[in-house]
């Protein structure tokens, strides 16, 4: 099996970075991002480079389908990344033609639905409206903290093989971790590309189905716990920017990473910083499962308080910029 998850690892990496090779002259032409005053980068730099993940990840599922490798208990786990293939061509298209909020909001709400479908975790249907929106809002919330060198791609590959190991997920999961790698050998700072809404929805949507792959809601909980770093930063911002009378859904620079940059701090130093955070809960998942997880998530939580207001750009300094 080791042997098994280390070509896969390998293959992957290796097929993302030669796509990405390819693909980034064609992004350069079509999808170039330019930096404005709310921009952590300063070079024009291409965007839409989730697309090669999202392809490594999803063909690899169809080499598995194909070859006939899949086992039933496998198949809600390998059949994510082609769930939300569909978001991740919305994702796209948002990226090159700035769809409605409406269109992208509906794709990931069709999303969700099929990812609580394949879910085994049992769920009353009075809520499942309510964990529709919930997943939803991790999809929203991955791509809301896509916007620092490295930051996503790394956490989302740390805590995805945390869950491939606890789940003792099939290949074609690792695949999509192996594909992470490689594209970070050109998202890494000084990024030569970004990930863009193709990638980042994607993330988001496959995370989600990990967690929901899980036996039970506690186990759940846990997994889901693994990405605090990412997703306590999204959801502290949008609730202090929805008491401030803000509009959740502009462009600004108030999450704790963008101010983490603001007052000093590179994109290596800001994006390891959330990563080894990410990693030390993956390891207390793998260890201790959903208590020490829990434990821990709240300690790092504190720690975010502390770095927002000893270290950190102030929220209402930053909101005045």
């Amino acid at each position: 099996m080791l042997l098994l998850v280390a070509i896969c690892l390998t293959l992957s990496a290796a097929s993302c970075w030669i796509l990405l090779r390819a693909l980034i002259p064609k992004l350069s032409r079509r999808l170039l991002d330019q930096p404005n005053a709310r921009s952590s980068h300063r070079q024009p730099t291409p965007r839409g480079g989730g697309l090669a993940f999202v392809v490594v990840s999803a063909g690899s599922c169809l080499i598995a389908f194909m070859s006939g490798y899949i086992q039933s208990c496998a198949f809600p786990q390998t059949v994510l990344p082609l769930v939300s293939l569909p978001l991740a061509i919305v994702g796209l298209l948002d990226d090159r033609l700035n769809l409605p909020s409406s269109w992208r909001y509906g794709a990931q709400l069709v999303t969700a639905f099929l990812i609580l479908r394949l879910s085994p975790i049992p769920l009353p249907w009075l809520l499942l409206p309510l964990v529709i929106v919930a997943v939803t809002a991790v999809i929203n919330f991955t791509n809301f903290m896509d916007g620092l060198d490295g930051l996503v791609a790394c956490c989302m590959a740390v805590a995805i093989g945390a869950f491939a190991l606890r789940l003792a997920s099939p290949w074609p999961i690792w695949s999509l971790v192996g594909a992470l790698l490689g594209f970070l050998l050109w998202n890494w700072s000084p990024a030569k590309v970004f990930m863009g809404d193709v990638g980042s929805t994607f993330l988001g949507a496959v995370f989600a189905g990990l967690v929901l792959q899980a036996p039970n809601w506690p186990e759940a909980l846990g997994m889901l716990l693994v990405a605090t770093p990412l997703l306590g930063d999204a959801f502290l911002c949008v609730l202090r920017r929805l008491l401030a009378g803000q509009r959740i859904f502009q462009a600004h620079r108030l999450h704790l990473f963008q101010r983490l940059y603001q007052a000093g701090w590179s994109h290596a130093w800001v994006s390891s910083l959330y990563i080894v955070a990410t990693a030390v809960l993956a390891v207390a998942l793998l260890a201790g499962g959903w208590p020490l997880v829990t434990a821990l998530a709240a300690v790092e939580l504190l720690v975010g308080v502390w770095l927002d207001q000893r270290v950190a750009v102030p929220f209402v300094e930053a909101s005045q910029s």
